[in-house]
């Protein structure tokens, strides 16, 4: 006998619901024999379980564990300039900048300078603290894990280019230049474009981020510690949202940004596979040679072993700065390469490995594919803006 479903004028056949559900337990059983076969036939099946479970404690030790050392210091900051106003300072003065430009208010550059001097979800901090958010309209909060991400890392990808001028000449600056100023063009497409998403899928576009009862301040005034006590306080209150940030992020990274290295990093130097981390299958750069008729064109690479770079970056920046010292160290690549190296690395700074979680963390995953796929635009858009701008550089100063 057919029953109603809940909230449902339509019967529902018993037999037919569960045969459904047992076709979908079978495919989804398929899918994970498949996924994990592409990585057993080459790896073998011990090395490749062993690899997998070596690289997601490589990234807990190595990278969550900093991601979340950061977010303590960066939580304590951002309560220590939003307890005294700072925050609201710098959005007003940089406001009728970051709205033409990047359409969201000025206390967002606030953003941009902590994900460069660490890493993507650094911005997380700042968006989950309600003193910061009460500047925002809700449809622009999603749209800070681009802008974010866009930064990412920026100074350890700086600081690395700078570290070949002995190998490539002073001209290196200049490419690091010009791809920091790429990275901007490159943000700017990639938080608009997400901003275009985001307008069409809230229909109040005046909803604030954070709805706050109107006397909850002058009612915690007089509770507030006063002098140094309120220094210590700001600082252990804002310390204690990064750690809850830093648990918060770590299912995330450590699925996704484990499956992604393992997809970048190719087989050792031997060629035998040992299950140890940082070994792989390196699918992503083998994706970067079918598609490099595209890729060379736009970017103006030297050499097709260059184009790994991009790709690679999409999973980890980590691991294309390494490639790109040893492609330097080989002789196959050339300053213009550099400038586009630092505008990709930066600009995507192995954002498919830390997408998914920040857009959880935020409470809208449900918009991560549109991010995703912003941000891919983005950083192609500043691939391309380095390489003619160091292209025009090049023309004046002689490099």
């Amino acid at each position: 006998m057919k029953k109603l479903a809940q909230g449902s004028a339509k019967p529902v056949d018993p037999v037919r619901e569960k045969r459904k559900k047992t076709v979908v337990a079978i495919v989804c059983l398929l899918a994970i024999i498949a996924f994990f076969t592409v990585f057993a036939i080459p790896m073998g099946v011990g090395q490749s379980l062993n690899t997998l479970m070596n690289t997601a404690y490589h990234v807990l030790m190595n990278t969550v564990f900093y991601l979340m050392a950061i977010a303590v210091i960066a939580g304590a900051i951002s309560e220590l300039l939003s307890e005294f106003g700072v925050v609201e300072l710098i959005n007003k003065i940089l406001s009728p900048l970051m709205r033409p430009l990047f359409g969201m208010p000025g206390a967002s550059a606030l953003g941009i300078v902590t994900t460069y001097l660490s890493d993507n979800p650094a911005i997380l901090t700042l968006a989950n603290d309600t003193k910061f958010r009460r500047f925002f309209k809700a449809y622009q909060i999603p749209a800070l894990t681009n802008l974010g991400t866009a930064f990412g890392m920026g100074l350890i990808v700086t600081s690395s280019m700078l570290a070949l001028s002995g190998k490539l000449g002073v001209g290196v600056a200049w490419a690091a230049l010009c791809g920091n100023i790429a990275t901007v063009f490159g943000a700017i497409v990639s938080t608009r474009l997400m901003l275009f998403f985001m307008k069409r899928a809230f229909s109040d576009h005046d909803a604030p981020a954070v709805i706050e009862p109107e006397h909850e301040e002058a009612e915690t005034q007089g509770e507030k510690p006063k002098g140094f006590l309120r220094v210590l306080s700001a600082l252990m209150e804002g310390g204690k949202k990064g750690v809850d940030l830093g648990l918060a992020i770590i299912p995330g990274v450590l699925i996704i940004c484990s499956v992604v290295m393992m997809l970048t990093y190719g087989a050792p130097a031997d060629g035998v596979y040992t299950g140890a981390a940082k070994e792989g299958i390196a699918v992503l750069p083998w994706v970067a040679g079918k598609i490099g008729f595209i890729l060379k064109p736009l970017f103006g690479f030297s050499n097709n072993q260059a184009l790994a770079i991009p790709v690679t970056a999409l999973g980890s920046a980590g691991a294309a700065l390494t490639m790109i010292v040893q492609l330097v160290e080989d002789g196959a690549v050339n300053l213009n390469d550099i400038a586009v190296f630092t505008a990709i690395c930066m600009c995507w700074s192995g954002y498919l490995s830390t997408h998914v979680s920040m857009m959880d963390t935020l409470k809208c995953n449900r918009f991560t594919g549109k991010a995703i796929l912003c941000h891919t635009i983005g950083g192609l858009f500043a691939g391309v803006v380095a390489h003619w701008l160091f292209v025009l550089v090049s023309l004046i100063f002689k490099l």
